[in-house]
């Protein structure tokens, strides 16, 4: 005669484990590609300018964390360098450095300006904004300084990672304003960028979905 267990559903449960389970995860799951897909296609689409102007009235340098000591983290360096260099072709008269102390006690405004005023850019072209801590900020309070000295153009100068999201953000400011990439200056660049990406995705899916309606800011 057959042994019947005493536990019949705990052992199916065992078997095979909550169905909820795998339709919550499923589910997460299916949403969460579907997202970063959104995110990484909004990235591909997103503008490298709103103008066809090659001068403006400002270059804005999107801060990056120095180092716990204030000595500038490479790409911090690559965007600053990258930026005196635009000044020095005549892009444009003065930089904006953005970025206040986001993940350290470091202002990355002052760290940036440093690095510029080394590189023979004069502390009369050099407009600091300290207060900043996520790039919405750096697009807003920078907006608001070019407001209030009625400079009515930026080209953005960042990480190339970083300028889709960043583009999508400026691109809902009232100036005219372009992109323009930093040249990466990492130890294993690709990989780092790889990498980096992947988190830039995620960013801009949350920018996406959260932040671009929940941190709105007008200059």
């Amino acid at each position: 005669m057959p042994t019947t267990s005493k536990y019949p559903r705990q052992g199916l449960q065992t078997r095979h484990g909550h169905p909820w389970l795998r339709r919550i995860f499923f589910f997460v799951l299916v949403i969460g590609t579907g997202l970063m897909v959104w995110a990484a296609v909004e990235r591909v689409l997103a503008p490298a300018s709103n103008t066809s102007q090659d001068h403006f009235d400002a270059i804005v340098v999107l801060g990056y964390p120095a180092d716990s000591d204030g000595n500038p983290s490479p790409a911090m360096l690559a965007r600053v360098t990258e930026a005196v260099h635009e000044y020095e072709r005549g892009v444009a008269p003065r930089l904006i450095m953005t970025g206040g102390a986001a993940h350290t006690n470091v202002i990355e405004a002052d760290a940036m300006a440093e690095v510029a005023r080394a590189q023979g850019v004069p502390p009369a072209a050099i407009v600091e904004e300290r207060e900043a801590l996520d790039t919405i900020q750096n697009a807003c309070y920078a907006g608001r300084i070019m407001k209030d000295k009625n400079w009515t153009s930026a080209e953005i100068v960042s990480s190339p990672e970083h300028l889709p999201r960043a583009a999508m953000i400026f691109s809902q400011l009232p100036f005219s304003w372009r992109a323009h990439p930093a040249p990466d200056l990492r130890p294993n660049g690709e990989m780092v960028q790889t990498a980096t990406s992947f988190v830039e995705i995620v960013k801009t899916a949350r920018y996406l979905v959260w932040a671009k309606w929940q941190e709105q800011c007008q200059p």
